[in-house]
């Protein structure tokens, strides 16, 4: 006896395959990481992602434009700081005339309706590599979001739309809140970093900012001391109910690929946006194996991509941004 019910009716041919797809890809969906760094006319590539780039200040005006006209309406900020800058308090991230302090400024200039984040964390300032000021061997919370909450201020200040704190220290998100609307800055929106790894795919990203822990005595060696153990679950809800409790106006999982029954949990739990970052690792690890001729690029990263929204991203922070919007315009 055949079968009256046959699936593979809407599988026969790409008509009706996209008249019935779940899953639709768009720029409206990526939030685009940009690497900044002092200089002029730097535009270098970073050797663990192959075909990424920090930009100097006025090349950056350059590649805001380009974004922009591929239909990319949001980025991320992260400032590689000279080491003559750092110190053990990231004294360098308050100044008001900082990098990223300019960096906000220079992506606002040439388009005022791009949509602007800004990485808040100690570690591209940090003489120790750390997410938080280090002593006795210990990373200190409360001392560290104090300055998280000054940094906060400091991007709000220089006309930044979101703060994104990604260094998973306890009862950051409340100090900026709090921060946020005793200075007026009602409409700054958080978008925290609630379920961050202590992830083994981070390496080129701290390549590309110079921000690994240093080798030092009294220094720890790695930061599952204040990031989430890889093995747990519940404790991803668990933070992230309490930050949006305190504040945050979108939550993210970060890094994407290996935690995407993470991303379906939250999503079915929360009722805030949903980011996730795939990360510098699985940028990497597509780039080589494309290139060695092992997988088929393209059709790899739109099927990763697709896997995380599927499994509920909201916005996409990831470094094939470009080269997916520029494959959707074919």
């Amino acid at each position: 006896m055949y079968p009256l019910k046959r699936n593979r009716r809407l599988r026969s041919n790409e008509a009706i395959r996209s008249l019935v797809r779940e899953t639709i890809i768009t720029p409206n969906d990526f939030l685009v990481p940009l690497f900044i760094v002092e200089g002029k006319g730097v535009k270098e590539e970073i050797a663990s992602m192959p075909n990424y780039f920090r930009y100097s200040l006025d090349l950056l005006e350059n590649e805001v434009k380009e974004l922009w006209n591929l239909g990319l309406k949001s980025v991320l900020l992260f400032v590689k700081v000279p080491d003559n800058l750092k110190d053990n308090k990231g004294t360098e991230a308050l100044n008001p005339n900082g990098l990223m302090q300019r960096a906000i400024k220079t992506v606002k200039n040439i388009c005022p309706d791009m949509l602007v984040m800004t990485d808040v964390a100690m570690d591209p300032y940090s003489s120790y590599g750390h997410d938080g000021v280090v002593k006795n061997g210990l990373i200190l919370n409360d001392e560290t979001v104090d300055i998280l909450t000054d940094m906060s201020l400091s991007h709000a200040e220089a006309g930044a739309n979101f703060v994104a704190p990604s260094d998973m220290m306890d009862g950051r998100i409340l100090s900026i809140r709090e921060a946020f609307e005793a200075n007026g800055f009602y409409n700054t929106g958080i978008m925290s970093y609630s379920a961050k790894y202590a992830s083994a795919f981070y390496g080129p990203f701290r390549d590309a900012l110079d921000s690994a822990p240093v080798d030092m005595e009294n220094v720890p060696k790695d930061k599952q001391s204040y990031q989430m153990d890889p093995a747990n679950r519940f404790e991803a809800i668990r933070e992230t109910e309490m930050d949006i409790d305190e504040g945050a106006d979108m939550v993210m999982v970060k890094p994407g690929l290996c935690y995407l029954d993470i991303v379906r949990e939250i999503k079915n739990t929360v009722d805030v946006p949903v980011a996730v970052y795939q990360v510098s690792g699985e940028y990497a690890m597509l780039k080589a194996a494309a290139e060695k001729g092992w997988l088929n690029h393209d059709a790899v990263m739109m099927e990763q991509i697709t896997a995380i929204k599927r499994a509920g991203a909201d916005v996409i922070a990831s470094y094939f941004a470009k080269d997916v919007v520029k494959l959707l315009n074919k």
